[in-house]
């Protein structure tokens, strides 16, 4: 193992605070759909894979129809997701930001200049937005599983838990039949 950050489904997505019934919703759906299948149309109608997409998507001199309807679908799923939380007050609108400024003017293997790293993405403060909202929903979400769990566990603390033990410890070794555990 590196000492690199990694990510795994319990800690990220399945702590995420998606809206509530996303999975059902045909809103979010539709936009999504619409998009990956575009996409997809767009790639091999270019013969271009996701990385050579996603470079004329976010790069402010391209004004292909194409792209711009890229852009605009994508618009149409942030509004879809913004929709889904109830936050109609933030805006979808995209612009084109550096996402880091070199200080030095460096150039690539060929002699020619580095392309600067813009990408088509909210403003920081609509970011931050974002951000801060789905952090609070998180963290209320936290505090209802917990009242939850406390609710849970007041209704069950009058109730012997020996028998549990027992059965657990006999589906144990049901289920290990080399695992012995009553031959004490």
């Amino acid at each position: 193992m590196k000492d690199d950050l990694r990510y795994t489904p319990s800690d990220c997505f399945e702590t995420f605070p998606f809206p509530e019934n996303w999975e059902a919703n045909p809103t979010l759906e539709a936009a999504g759909k619409a998009y990956y299948e575009y996409r997809a149309a767009l790639m091999v109608r270019n013969n271009q894979g996701l990385t050579d997409t996603y470079n004329r998507f976010h790069d402010p001199d391209e004004r292909h129809p194409d792209i711009l309807r890229l852009r605009e679908l994508h618009a149409q799923m942030d509004r879809a997701v913004l929709d889904a939380y109830g936050w109609q007050d933030i805006s979808t609108n995209c612009t084109f930001l550096l996402d880091y400024e070199d200080e030095e003017e460096e150039e690539n293997s060929s002699g020619r200049h580095k392309k600067k790293p813009w990408r088509y993405r909210w403003s920081e403060e609509v970011d931050d937005e974002v951000l801060a909202r789905l952090l609070e929903l998180n963290q209320k979400r936290h505090q209802e599983e917990n009242l939850g769990g406390k609710t849970a566990e007041i209704k069950t603390k009058g109730k012997s838990s020996k028998k549990k033990s027992t059965k657990s410890r006999q589906q144990v070794s049901n289920d290990l039949p080399l695992l012995n555990l009553d031959n004490s």
